[in-house]
């Protein structure tokens, strides 16, 4: 094959530090949202839709050919945190250590992206936290409780 092709869905989710709600107005949740995506397109990636509540986000986007999941993930948090400081007023911003990041096949897509679409209603019946351990149990990852309550 002459060229090299992919097609790889990822879901991120990760929390603002401490889960502290810096994302109360929806203004600032929207343009914080709208610059994540813009952040994931200029990594050679494709944000597809980023959505999420006050103290958390969620990213689904095809996944760059040539980029590690660490360097999309780390760009996307210093940069947000950055514009969230500067051009969002938000002093002391900033999203935790960790994330989590899940495959998504294509019979899941549309699945994976209403369920972020869906978010505020989502957390109006499920917390941050076991909203986290239902994904880690259905991928089948191994996690320690103590992060999951950080």
């Amino acid at each position: 094959m002459p060229q090299s092709l992919s097609a790889i869905y990822l879901h991120a989710v990760f929390s603002t530090k401490h889960r502290t709600p810096y994302l109360l107005d929806i203004d600032t949740r929207t343009r914080m949202h709208h610059y994540i995506g813009g952040i994931v397109n200029k990594l050679g990636c494709q944000s597809l839709i980023v959505g999420g509540v006050e103290d958390h986000v969620h990213i689904l986007f095809r996944h760059s050919r040539t980029e590690t999941v660490a360097k999309v993930i780390g760009a996307i948090k210093s940069n947000s945190s950055a514009w969230a400081k500067t051009e969002a007023g938000l002093r002391g911003f900033e999203w935790q250590a960790g994330y989590g990041v899940f495959s998504v096949g294509m019979r899941e897509f549309e699945v994976e992206r209403h369920y972020i679409e869906r978010q505020e209603e989502h957390h109006k019946k499920v917390s941050f936290q076991d909203e986290l351990r239902n994904l880690l149990q259905e991928h089948g990852m191994e996690y320690d409780e103590k992060y999951v309550c950080d």
